[in-house]
């Protein structure tokens, strides 16, 4: 933790070479991330966890000019970048250009039909904004256990909140989005 929190540090003096030392050393956590972030996925995802901790890190690194002040700030740029690679694919899915109005059939199990639904992204990303407009330390939570996979010590101690109030914060916001998502349908 310590190694991450100095090449941060080293980036955000303009230590071009601390660039190139970041990526081994946040590796395995952004891999582990986009595990999670994937896990939420319908079946039949073509998008591999090695190319969503890619295409996130190169975002990430594009916009190193405002530099990350601290390893939460970094994980939460990341958990973040992963969000917003997910919705682009939704969205990308959906659009008539892609087929997004035909229903995909796996031809292994012909009989029974696969129902990919990027609605349902894209309503929980719609709400999320929404949510972090009124309550942005609760969003913040849910893009980090959602998304990132992150466990209630590991989010709490990225938001400096306590593991009960981190619960607390998830069960208020769970119902929040719900509500939110299923007053729309």
């Amino acid at each position: 933790m310590a190694d991450v929190t100095r090449i941060l540090s080293s980036i955000e003096q303009g230590d071009a070479e601390a660039i190139n030392a970041l990526l081994p050393a946040v590796y395995d956590e952004l891999r582990q991330m986009a595990d999670c972030s994937l896990s939420h996925e319908a079946p039949g995802q073509t998008l591999q966890a090695t190319a969503l901790v890619h295409e996130a890190y190169l975002r990430l690194v594009g916009s190193a000019e405002s530099g990350w002040p601290s390893r939460t700030y970094f994980f939460g740029a990341a958990a973040e970048a992963m969000r917003r690679i997910l919705v682009e694919r939704a969205r990308r899915k959906k659009s008539k250009k892609r087929g997004g109005d035909r229903q995909r059939v796996d031809f292994a199990r012909a009989d029974v039909m696969a129902e990919e639904s990027p609605d349902d992204l894209i309503a929980m990303d719609e709400a999320l904004m929404k949510f972090s407009e009124t309550d942005p330390i609760k969003a913040e939570l849910v893009k980090l256990r959602f998304f990132a996979g992150l466990s209630f010590e590991q989010a709490a101690e990225l938001l400096d909140i306590s593991p009960a109030t981190a619960r607390r914060h998830w069960n208020y916001a769970r119902a929040w989005l719900y509500g939110r998502i299923c007053s729309t349908d």
